[in-house]
């Protein structure tokens, strides 16, 4: 991370704490002098059927940051980040409350197309899926077409995206091979750089590198701190060290029995060096989860 950044995020802590006991005003993740578009839910919670799944989080995303979402398996990290692109709303059952706000706009408001979110908000999932029966190149421009996106200078736009997943040099010499012919980690990156095509301007990432080897996680790391230079990035990852390697900040989720919620965010020095909630420390020190 850059040192400007961090020593600007100690002033934010005290704001950052207040909230965190009192759950009445969004957890501010302040950056200096934000760029480029805003991120934030208010009072969001998530059910499928009668499953209560996630409770009262309010959170803002500082513009071309990394913040990472950590916490226990089942206290609805992966729900929120799908509520933050209306994904959530493709599971039979599934309902939410609360706000989510892109740029000053609900995304769930009756007038918003759900389909225009997913393309300012992308997803990276956590296993990767290109379209095996599609080239490489055909894979990055799938978005594109499916969107009915008019773009003419697809050799430019496949090149940019591939460069900017850091695939570019790998696979520029067989552009015409099957997506599903590269290996686990070029196929992630694949996938990053398909949802790089329709120029998002947040993208979500769920454990993007649960299912890759040690060089193809570094590849994808090295890749998100890029991103971010453009672009917002939220990803869940339960790597504690690559939580601490890839992410400006962190929001601390977890679940008593009930449904999952926020405890507190942070700069992610701050929340790995004097974490606010005693429970956040027994968690990234390995103490449960």
């Amino acid at each position: 991370m850059e040192s400007d950044k961090n020593m600007s995020l100690d002033t934010s802590t005290t704001d950052v704490q207040r909230s965190s006991t009192t759950n009445s005003d969004s957890h501010v993740m302040k950056n200096p002098s934000p760029t480029g578009r805003g991120l934030e839910t208010k009072g969001v919670h998530a059910w499928f059927r009668n499953h209560h799944a996630l409770a009262d989080v309010s959170l803002k995303f500082p513009a071309k940051t990394v913040t990472g979402l950590i916490g226990p398996s089942g206290c609805g990290k992966s729900t929120y980040i799908r509520l933050l692109n209306r994904m959530h709303e493709h599971i039979p059952g599934s309902a939410m409350a609360g706000q989510v706000l892109l740029d000053g706009q609900d995304v769930y408001a009756p007038e918003v197309d759900p389909s225009e979110i997913r393309l300012r908000v992308g997803m990276v999932f956590q296993k990767p899926n290109p379209f095996p029966s599609m080239t490489i190149r055909e894979n990055v421009l799938s978005g594109i077409k499916l969107a009915h996106l008019k773009r003419s200078n697809h050799d430019d736009i496949v090149e940019k995206c591939l460069r900017d997943a850091g695939l570019w040099n790998e696979v520029k010499d067989r552009l015409g091979a099957s997506g599903g012919s590269l290996s686990g980690g070029q196929q992630q990156r694949l996938c990053i750089a398909r949802s790089l095509a329709v120029e998002p301007e947040v993208l979500l990432m769920d454990e993007p590198c649960s299912a890759l080897d040690p060089a193809s996680t570094l590849k994808i790391e090295e890749t998100v701190r890029e991103l971010a230079k453009n672009i917002t990035v939220v990803i869940v990852t339960h790597n504690m060290q690559q939580a601490s390697r890839v992410s400006d900040f962190c929001a601390f989720f977890l679940s008593d029995g009930g449904p999952g919620y926020l405890v507190e965010a942070n700069s992610t020095i701050n929340m790995f060096t004097n974490p606010f909630d005693p429970r956040t420390a027994d968690y990234i020190q390995g103490k449960f989860g």
